[in-house]
């Protein structure tokens, strides 16, 4: 079972999994989360309560990525659990993928909002 949680902050989408990203169901319920935010630059998807990836979960996350360059929309994956962290090194995905912590991330979010704001101070 996954179960998503998706918190929106201007542009920026962030995606929280539970549980497992698997072929069928899971993969749908992320796929749909996804692509139902609109008016987004960023997806953020954080995957350190994911206990399970399999191939068919692979493939969304691949296909999620085709999806997000199609738009102009960046894809970046945060604190994998380690589980998830050993599928994305075995498969050699960790480098397909833009993989951080959630801090990292943050930062680079907010450096981000700092070049696009002439008003932010930071």
């Amino acid at each position: 079972m996954l179960t998503i949680d998706v918190e929106k902050t201007g542009d920026v989408a962030v995606v929280r999994c539970v549980g497992r990203i698997v072929r069928g169901a899971e993969v749908r319920t992320l796929r749909n989360a996804v692509v139902a935010e609109k008016d987004i630059r960023i997806v953020v998807i954080d995957l350190s309560d994911v206990e399970m990836l399999d191939a068919g979960g692979l493939t969304a996350l691949l296909s999620l990525q085709q999806w997000a360059r199609s738009r102009k929309v960046q894809l970046k994956l945060v604190n994998p659990s380690h589980f998830v962290n050993e599928v994305l090194l075995r498969t050699g995905m960790d480098r397909v993928f833009d993989i951080s912590s959630f801090e990292h991330a943050l930062f680079v979010l907010s450096a981000s909002e700092c070049r696009h704001s002439r008003y932010a101070v930071c």
